[in-house]
């Protein structure tokens, strides 16, 4: 059967892509941010996931205030990257996985979570920058892809404990599913930052390693942290990590922590990274 074998937990800054895309990242400023994935990249390259279900929320690209979708997996054969007004990035297609992500929308589905279906998607940075922070700028990705995007953009949000038990569904759904697959699963995100108001440029250390922390010791609290904590301590944008819960809740309840890293700041948002791995695989 499939299995999810790990999790990896990262932010999804656009400026990384744009630093990657325009070869500075020996430049002082990022090269302390790629440093921070040097291993990520060898352990992933070592351990050859046959699918990563990626989770990411869309930047007003696929999506808008007119269709805004609290749940989307897509389903398609590939997902082009987007043009975010400057151009898509110069990174491969990503190629999806149609059989698993429709077994994963049945069987999530039947457990009463509400999917969005989507058979065609440009997926922005959102997704392709922890691609490229994981897999480096190959000239194509060396395992398909299935996209889940979250609504964390417009008020309400899901909340931290209906991400984590998403999670949950997910991990079941893919263990069910008959064929032997390596399964990874990422959250994208975060950390905490605020990109406008009298708070633009908040970060806070302390409540991101908290979470890092929480990550590997007590993932069910932070699966009860409210939405206006999430604002008050993380800033306006700090709820895209709900994001990371489903990753969490696509694991075990016990894992290894493999990696952890975190560094502020990049651009004006606080970069963090953590692999997760389940004791049992």
């Amino acid at each position: 059967m499939a299995r999810i074998t790990a999790g990896v937990g990262s932010s999804h800054v656009p400026a990384i892509g744009a630093a990657l895309d325009l070869g500075k990242t020996a430049e002082p400023y990022w090269k302390r941010v790629f440093d921070g994935f040097e291993f990520s990249k060898k352990w992933i390259a070592e351990e050859k996931p046959d699918v990563v279900i990626l989770v990411f929320n869309d930047h007003a690209t696929a999506f808008s205030l007119e269709l805004i979708p609290t749940f989307a997996i897509g389903a398609a054969a590939e997902f082009k990257p987007a043009d975010e007004g400057w151009g898509p990035r110069p990174v491969p297609v990503v190629k999806g996985h149609p059989e698993l992500a429709s077994h994963i929308i049945q069987s999530v589905i039947l457990d009463e979570f509400d999917l969005t279906i989507v058979n065609k998607m440009d997926v922005d940075h959102g997704l392709t920058v922890p691609m490229s922070l994981m897999f480096g700028q190959p000239e194509a990705w060396p395992c398909p892809v299935i996209p889940l995007a979250v609504n964390v953009v417009q008020y309400p949000p899901p909340t931290g404990n209906r991400c984590y038990n998403l999670g949950k569904a997910i991990r079941k759904a893919v263990e069910s599913f008959d064929k032997d697959l390596k399964v990874m699963i990422f959250g994208t995100g975060g950390m905490s930052h605020q990109l406008q108001g009298p708070r633009a440029g908040l970060i806070n250390s302390e409540f991101d390693n908290a979470f890092l922390d929480g990550l590997v010791q007590d993932p069910e609290s932070l699966a009860k942290i409210p939405h206006l904590d999430y604002m008050r301590e993380a800033g306006s944008e700090g709820i895209e990590l709900v994001m990371w819960l489903i990753m969490r809740g696509a694991l075990d309840d016990e894992v290894e922590q493999l990696h952890r890293f975190y560094t502020v700041p990049a651009s004006n948002t606080a970069v963090g990274h953590i692999i997760l791995k389940n004791k049992a695989a």
